[in-house]
């Protein structure tokens, strides 16, 4: 199996990193400038549990590089940011073949759609993943934690032979790697999660264990969480009580250092994915006729960021 990884940054470079070090067929896309970067220092990792370093990681550059000759790629990882899936789609579109699958890792449910609609529902495989990771200015990535997961799977809960293929590929690595029966499930699950989790921090500007020691912040974040939970109800994907109490969990364990990776964007003056995580969850709930107060602040808030640094 061949698979084509869109970027090689802290998602892409280190699930993707792990997989050519055990042996599969990687290509990493990536931009001109982050080509010359691995072309000179390779790729590398820096983990708690053993640092990892690739010399020579095949490249191909987005747009210069011409597209492979046949059998092209079996699986394309997308693992961009969601205010880069236009030019994402537009860089790995010359290199899919009659069967590639496309595997993206993005937040949200808001990319399913706009995949779908430029390369067809077929090609298109429902996943997520859960790593603390961040790519260093010198270009290394960074595993913050002991997390690492990928979760995939057809999205009409069969399990077919590329995502059976796809989970013995996953399997060489040393992440945790799983193909679910029930995957868009599994993804509003995270999405709630997620959508919590980063509201709180950036409305707050503090970690998990910061918001919690606040006279009001635990209350804040159930409600929160309260929110989005009922607008993935609403949306037909009630998340199960296990995972609905986990989140709980991860969202108010007080002491906690965890934050979403939305804060780190916004304390280094970057983009964010506040309209794919919050402001999409926002238009469901009104579509659903959800009353959402809390999360409507958090994204407004982030909106409200977004035009401030455009200014800038």
């Amino acid at each position: 199996m061949r698979l084509l990884v869109l970027g090689a940054g802290a998602v892409g470079g280190y699930f993707s990193g792990h997989l050519a070090a055990a042996g599969v067929d990687v290509t990493f896309l990536v931009r001109e400038r982050r080509a010359r970067q691995l072309a000179e220092q390779g790729l590398r990792i820096l983990d708690p549990k053993g640092d990892l370093a690739i010399a020579a990681p095949k490249l191909l550059v987005a747009g210069r590089s011409a597209p492979p000759e046949p059998p092209f790629f079996d699986v394309v990882l997308l693992t961009c940011k969601a205010y880069d899936l236009d030019d994402a789609m537009e860089a790995i579109a010359p290199h899919l073949g009659p069967e590639t699958a496309i595997l993206p890792l993005l937040n949200g449910m808001a990319h399913l759609d706009r995949l779908d609609a430029r390369f067809g529902t077929h090609r298109v495989l429902g996943g997520f993943c859960q790593v603390a990771a961040t790519l260093t200015p010198s270009g290394e990535i960074r595993h913050l934690n002991d997390i690492h997961r990928i979760v995939f799977g057809e999205r009409d809960g069969t399990r077919g032979p590329r995502v059976s293929a796809l989970a013995e590929l996953m399997s060489r690595a040393p992440f945790q790697s799983r193909a679910s029966d029930d995957i868009l499930l599994e993804m509003w699950e995270k999405w709630v999660m997620l959508a919590s989790l980063a509201g709180m921090t950036c409305l707050m500007r503090g970690s998990v264990g910061d918001i919690v020691a606040a006279d009001e912040g635990r209350r804040f974040t159930e409600q929160l969480l309260a929110e989005c939970a009922t607008i993935a109800g609403a949306a037909g994907y009630p998340p199960r009580p296990q995972a609905l109490e986990q989140s709980r969990t991860i969202l108010t364990t007080p002491g906690s250092t965890f934050t979403a990776s939305m804060l780190r964007d916004i304390e280094r003056g970057g983009p964010t994915e506040g309209d794919h995580v919050l402001g999409d969850l926002v238009a469901r709930a009104a579509a659903f006729g959800v009353e959402a107060p809390l999360l409507r602040v958090a994204a407004c808030h982030l909106q409200v960021y977004e035009r401030r640094r455009g200014r800038s």
